[in-house]
């Protein structure tokens, strides 16, 4: 368990560092942060539940995993699977020309991606209870 709580608690530093992203207005960073929370707050929960977690920063396939367990984690997956055109374009700048169709990310991505995070801290949370 103490491993869990330490995927939780860092899902808990990406929801502070996006949060003050999204209010210094950085946005690229914000998207990132996001990604990263969403994507350490189901790997924790797979492994409460006794799964190995898996070496991926791929959204879409932890939820298929999370869904695996819980079906309920289905119904995220249309929203949240926007957050893995994030990972990389937003972390490396040679990646960036052309990597997301619309360019860098802007305040309506960012202010999304914020609120998929908060929303996966819900969702999770009440899964753990």
């Amino acid at each position: 368990m103490r491993e869990t709580n330490k995927w939780i608690e860092f899902a808990k530093e990406d929801l502070v560092v996006a949060r003050l992203c999204i209010e210094e207005k950085v946005y690229n960073q914000t998207c990132f942060h996001s990604h990263q929370g969403v994507e350490k707050l189901l790997k924790g929960y797979l492994q409460v539940k006794g799964k190995v977690v898996p070496k991926t920063h791929s959204i879409g396939v932890l939820l298929g995993l999370c869904a695996q367990i819980d079906n309920g984690f289905k119904e995220l997956t249309d929203r949240f699977i926007k957050l893995d055109d994030y990972y990389i374009p937003t972390r490396y700048p040679d990646v960036l020309p052309g990597a997301l169709s619309e360019g860098m990310p802007g305040a309506q991505d960012a202010q999304e991606a914020f609120s998929i995070l908060e929303e996966a801290v819900e969702f999770v949370k009440k899964k753990l209870k």
